[in-house]
């Protein structure tokens, strides 16, 4: 990712975030926006985590990414602490590679 396009983004976010504090008592929003805007977060992260976990580069990273990923996600619905999530994970993609799957 170009260095501008890194910048452009971190900036915008920035200012979204600012946002927020700055115009809450400006403007009203909707309940039903406030539910759009969260449920848009989620999918958005969702998005963000099928991607990285299934691809590398344009094509599919393999089935030891995705099992350390999901791994992973079952243990942060368990609430398990974050070292542990982490390190599971990683052994899971790294002891799977190990034995051959790509």
């Amino acid at each position: 990712m170009p260095v501008l396009a890194i910048v452009l983004l971190a900036a915008g976010t920035y200012a979204f975030r600012l946002a927020g504090p700055l115009l809450a008592g400006r403007i009203t929003i909707p309940e039903q926006v406030r539910r759009v805007l969260s449920v848009s977060a989620v999918v958005l992260l969702f998005a963000l985590v099928c991607t990285a976990a299934l691809t590398q580069g344009h094509a599919f990273a393999g089935w030891a990414r995705p099992a350390g990923v999901l791994v992973a996600g079952v243990l942060a619905v368990r609430r398990a602490p974050f070292p542990v999530v982490v390190i599971a994970a990683a052994t899971t993609t790294a002891v799977l590679r190990l034995l051959g799957v790509p």
